[in-house]
């Protein structure tokens, strides 16, 4: 952790709008890295170029998912299938299909430790359509770092303690209102059929 802060922090934070896309590209493909620390780097160090930072790192973002989206539309679905049953499965697509931008905007815009490349994954495994996915991805993570950015600028960079601070209570909130769309949904839909 030491080399990181001391050596490969300082380094990566020189490379500027660029680094924030190839980082971003490489935490959402492969290695994860703490973007939020480094967006708030850029950010306290640029501050009249933020929206340009998070800009870069959500299309950034966008295209590295690809790795796993690609993956989970080759096989996930035979790993899918020796976990659950065929049934639902198609009950899960069928979800899915239905609210697939949703289901990969929030997600996207969670702060860890949300486990977004299993949404990514799982965006493969049903078939989402490549343009609604990267847009999805791209829209989710351009929201999260520009609220991470305005916390910086407004507080300085101990913002990203604060955001993980309270990530779990994001978390639950999200979950909540998530909960309250689908009973919400799910009475909506009771009425169609009972009329």
């Amino acid at each position: 952790m030491t080399e990181w802060k001391l050596v490969l922090l300082p380094a990566i934070l020189k490379l500027g709008f660029w680094g924030a896309a190839a980082v971003a590209l490489l935490d959402s493909s492969t290695i994860p890295v703490p973007m939020d620390i480094l967006i708030a780097g850029w950010v306290w160090h640029d501050r009249a170029h933020f929206w340009a930072y998070c800009l870069m790192a959500a299309a950034g973002s966008a295209v590295g998912g690809l790795l796993p989206y690609g993956l989970g539309r080759a096989g996930g679905e035979l790993f899918l299938l020796k976990r659950i049953n065929r049934e639902r499965y198609e009950q899960l697509r069928t979800r899915f299909e239905k609210q697939e931008f949703l289901a990969m905007i929030i997600p996207s815009m969670l702060p860890p430790p949300t486990p977004w490349k299993l949404f990514v994954f799982a965006a493969g495994v049903f078939e989402m359509r490549v343009a609604p996915f990267m847009l999805a991805v791209f829209c989710g993570r351009m929201i999260r770092w520009v609220v991470l950015s305005l916390l910086v600028l407004k507080l300085g960079p101990g913002a990203v303690n604060i955001v993980a601070h309270h990530a779990t209570t994001a978390l639950l909130g999200v979950f909540g209102l998530g909960m309250i769309w689908f009973a919400w949904w799910w009475m909506r839909r009771r009425r169609k059929r009972n009329a």
